[in-house]
């Protein structure tokens, strides 16, 4: 059976299959709708189906397939097109409502709070809460986990500080074995420098480096990256600065692990006869004030309201608190144009630096009758590292500091600094520097926390030059975020901080520019398993 209906479509014929009869046939009357309407009909349809499906298939997925007419159809979508609330907007606003008045009630004592959220999902099954209970006991969970987070952070910041505080076995090792082979091997006692050299650590042609630490393998990276990036290596003189228990081993390191053409003199603090208690009131302070010796190496966590301080500020706390800020080779650099009276310019360096660019161009820079070229520390990029103002050192609520010092004057910083010793000599920086060290002794630590560098920076009030922040970047020890890039362009990157590349703690991405320098071929070295 076929259907056939005419081009006209005035008839309609029904026929059997073999088309030999027709069933029947239908005429239609004369069609009274035009093209042109039917045209129009079809395309507004076509415009609103879209929209049609689109609403339909949002409330389907809203749960409009339980419905089963559309009587619910309508109850669904009804609302929305009038732009009324429904079901569950009206039971967020109420839950809303409960939570702002349980944000005003005390916890009450007692109350036993589940350990996790699906344990407090199945209390609420089986214990029927109603929702103000329910926002209560949420309420009570959030405030404990935020306890125990902030708990378990103050905790990793001490660990922290222990860890940063610490010598690790690696370097002790490489000390130890270091200091029995100055006993027992001659080529390791030789003179440093050899004899016919001795000139040249007074010969101001030469670039003289000062470098104070009693980290061996520290100060091996730092000679070693001064040498290698060096234009003129057979200009270069270090004078290596270390403790009475660490010289046999700095000494053995550097007599067996020539860095020539450049000259290396090792010399530890009880060789300078200028060293006296008289001359360096700080080691009289450190002896005599036993409260100094149990802030810096006493209970840490003591006296601390930790409910009411944040832990970035705890942790700049501890950091303060770092028992090498009572080293008298920490204080050694205030000493310089007496330790060195024939030198006329040095570069002071601290032993958590690399340098990656040749330094000789620091001695051509015109210091303007200053005594001290330095980095500024309160402009650039890293907002964080380099925005430090006096008013980050200084306690301004103590009355002597409010009335000398700016709080908003910049800062700068100590780690790489090229000093005129000449003109340093016709100043009073020194007895600057302990008169108010010994004023600070006085007020019981309290118009600063923050070992040398805050006396210093009013010591030198005055005599600083600053140099382009291009020559030393700072923040490595603490900045994990540092800018790669320009690590990589800077001529000394200084890891100030904590995380010390040779520390565990150290930061993985910034560790690469220290180990690049180490000997890792070196015999003590793999024996010691340094950074293995």
């Amino acid at each position: 059976m076929q259907l056939h209906i005419s081009p006209s479509m005035r008839s309609i014929t029904i026929s059997s299959s073999n088309e030999f009869i027709d069933l029947m046939k239908i005429k239609v009357a004369a069609r009274h709708i035009s093209y042109r309407t039917l045209f129009h009909t079809i395309l507004i349809l076509a415009f609103l189906l879209p929209f049609v499906f689109i609403l339909t298939a949002v409330v389907t997925l809203e749960g409009v397939n339980k419905c089963s007419s559309f009587d619910c159809f309508g109850r669904r979508l009804g609302p929305r097109l009038l732009g009324r609330i429904d079901d569950s907007e009206r039971l967020v606003r109420d839950f809303y409502k409960i939570l702002n008045e349980v944000s005003t009630q005390e916890i009450p004592d007692g109350l036993k709070l589940p350990d996790s959220f699906s344990q407090l999902v199945s209390d609420m099954k089986n214990n029927h809460y109603d929702a103000k209970t329910f926002a209560l006991i949420l309420r009570a969970m959030v405030e404990k986990f935020e306890r125990d987070i902030r708990e378990s952070k103050f905790a990793e910041l001490m660990n922290k500080h222990f860890a940063a505080s610490s010598i690790p076995k690696g370097i002790h090792c490489l000390s130890l074995r270091l200091t029995d082979e100055y006993s027992s091997n001659a080529h390791a006692r030789r003179q440093l420098p050899s004899p016919e050299l001795l000139p040249v650590l007074s010969d101001n042609a030469y670039h003289h480096f000062v470098l104070a630490t009693d980290n061996i393998l520290a100060a091996s990276v730092v000679v070693s990256s001064a040498v290698q990036s060096s234009s003129k290596p057979e200009k270069i003189v270090f004078h290596v600065i270390t403790d009475k228990k660490t010289y046999a081993g700095m000494h053995s390191w550097f007599a067996l692990n020539s860095v020539a053409p450049a000259i290396v003199e090792v010399k530890s603090v009880h060789q300078f006869d200028w060293l006296t208690r008289e001359n360096v009131p700080v080691l009289e302070a450190v002896e005599s004030h036993n409260s100094i010796r149990n802030y810096y190496h006493g209970n840490h966590i003591a006296g601390a309201n930790l409910s009411e301080t944040t832990p970035r500020t705890f942790a700049s706390k501890l950091q303060s608190r770092s028992p090498k800020y009572i080293s008298l080779l920490n204080h050694l650099r205030i000493y310089l144009p007496e330790l060195f009276p024939n030198l006329d310019k040095v570069v002071f360096l601290d032993d958590d630096i690399v340098i990656q660019r040749d330094l000789s161009p620091l001695w051509d820079i015109d210091l303007n009758g200053k005594v001290n070229g330095a980095v500024e520390t309160c402009r650039g990029e890293d907002v964080w590292v380099m925005s430090k103002r006096l008013r980050n050192y200084f306690n301004f609520s103590h009355p002597l500091i409010a009335k000398h010092l700016d709080p908003e004057e910049c800062a700068w910083a100590y780690g790489m600094n090229i000093f005129d010793l000449r003109t340093w000599r016709k100043t009073n920086i020194r007895e600057t520097y302990h008169s108010w060290l010994k004023e600070n002794l006085k007020s019981n630590l309290t118009m600063w926390k923050l070992g040398t560098l805050p006396p210093a920076l009013i010591a030198f009030k005055g005599h600083v030059q600053p140099i382009d922040s291009s020559w030393h970047m700072l923040g490595l020890g603490y900045q994990s975020n540092t800018n790669l890039e320009n690590a990589k362009k800077a001529a000394v990157i200084h890891y100030n901080g904590q995380s010390k590349p040779w520390l565990e703690i150290g930061f993985e991405h910034l560790r690469p520019f220290w180990t690049k320098y180490v000997n890792y071929s070196n015999d003590f070295i793999k024996n010691c398993h340094i950074l293995e």
